[in-house]
């Protein structure tokens, strides 16, 4: 087809989907404004169990950008923007999921829809990287954590992203790489957007291609893995494609504090926050004294309660991890064994699998965040279940770099086997 005949076939599909949206989004949003209120009725039933998991709480518009716009905001950051075709609309989505403990609670999303293109959509699930401050959340802030929203959405698919629980708007601490949480906030979040997709006229198809950056690539390998596994019978796996993930814990990323292939900066920002709220679940300690050395025992914890920046995080804390750790944790944390080591074995299962949709891991060769051993670990766990994985390595990037370069492949690779573009 050619870019002419495509260019033309999309205008005359879009006209009248934009004109449609318009209406159906102004009477949904009307009807969803007493949407806390109808559902007090079934509150007390969420709390005698999961059955309520994924239902809508909540919708609220928080963005509407043309394609120029979006053109615009993509560049701004550094990102390619060839794969724009359309503007897009995102809304902030309250739902029903569960705590780590198996109780209801209440997360948020965002849901990115593109203003154009084919009424039913595929759906792309982008999982967000490593957030202290709960505004800093896809559904909350516009900024880098938008990014593979708007880039695949103007594409022509839908996407949900995820806050995760603790993030955004949900409520309670945000228990940062519990895997079993992030994965049912993400398969929920998948839920409520098929709810919204559906009632603003653009239903989804139940293909997911699933992406997501750091602490999210972990967590979309996990998802592509739940999915996989049938998890929802409305959705299927279409292809994953994470960026720089923390796959394997215990072999590369806790080993590499110690050997210098991690900066101090994230180096002590990953480990104390990860401590911290892993110690929730795991019980590493009673008191963060047996960890932590003095002044920081006395703030860490509170340095981590979802209002803090990153920044203010770094400055509290100490300039290296062995500055940081008591001598006897230090040590412990080299020779993890116990609920240490079960906590970092919790969370490197994600790649031991056989997924049956076409897998791409993305990494940076230069990342002293999360070093490329990861995804070559993640690459031959795959390997052993005959599930060959290519690790795209974008060469001499750091961890930012990473996502930058990756993204916008990452968009055209979902296009191409959509039969929409190249590979590249």
């Amino acid at each position: 087809m050619s870019d002419e005949r495509h260019k033309s076939q999309e205008e005359q599909t879009s006209r009248p989907i934009r004109k449609r949206l318009s209406a159906v989004a102004a009477m949904l949003l009307a009807g969803l404004a007493v949407a806390p209120v109808a559902t007090a009725v079934e509150r007390g039933t969420a709390h005698r169990g999961t059955a309520h998991r994924g239902t809508l709480v909540s919708v609220a518009p928080v963005a509407d950008r043309d394609a120029g716009q979006v053109r615009e905001f993509l560049a701004e950051k550094g990102i390619a923007t060839d794969p724009v075709r359309y503007g897009v609309r995102a809304y902030r989505l309250t739902y029903r999921t569960v705590d780590p403990y198996g109780k209801p609670t209440t997360a948020t999303g965002l849901l990115t829809l593109p203003k154009g293109g084919t009424q039913r959509l595929d759906l792309v699930s982008d999982t967000h990287g490593t957030m202290v401050k709960r505004t800093y959340a896809p559904s909350a802030s516009e900024d880098f954590g938008r990014v593979p929203s708007y880039l695949n959405a103007s594409a022509g698919r839908a996407v949900a992203a995820p806050d995760y629980v603790g993030l955004g708007e949900g409520p309670g601490p945000h228990p940062y790489m519990d895997t079993r949480s992030a994965v049912t906030a993400s398969v929920d979040m998948l839920r409520a957007a098929r709810t919204v997709a559906d009632r603003l006229g653009r239903p989804l198809t139940g293909d997911v291609y699933a992406t997501g950056f750091s602490q999210g690539g972990q967590v979309a390998m996990a998802l592509g893995r739940a999915l996989d596994g049938g998890a929802d019978q409305h959705f299927r796996l279409t292809a994953l494609a994470p960026v720089s993930g923390p796959y394997d814990l215990a072999g590369q990323e806790v080993p590499a504090l110690f050997d210098g292939r991690i900066n101090d900066i994230s180096g002590v920002l990953y480990i104390s926050y990860w401590l911290v709220a892993q110690n929730r679940l795991h019980h590493f300690y009673k008191d963060p004294g047996e960890v932590f050395r003095a002044p920081y025992a006395s703030r860490v914890e509170s340095l981590f309660d979802g209002g803090h920046d990153e920044e203010d995080v770094v400055k509290g804390l100490a300039p290296s991890v062995k500055q940081l750790l008591t001598p006897a944790f230090h040590d412990r944390l080299r020779h993890p064994a116990g609920p240490l080591l079960d906590a970092m074995r919790s969370a490197d299962h994600t790649c031991d699998w056989k997924p049956d949709a076409p897998v791409r891991l993305y990494a940076g060769a230069a990342d002293t965040d999360v070093p490329i051993g990861n995804a070559r670990s993640c690459a031959l766990q795959l390997a052993a279940h005959q599930a060959p994985a290519p690790v795209v390595n974008q060469g001499e990037v750091d961890h930012f770099g990473s996502f930058v370069v990756s993204a916008p492949q990452v968009a055209r690779w979902f296009d191409a086997l959509a039969g929409r573009g190249s590979t590249r």
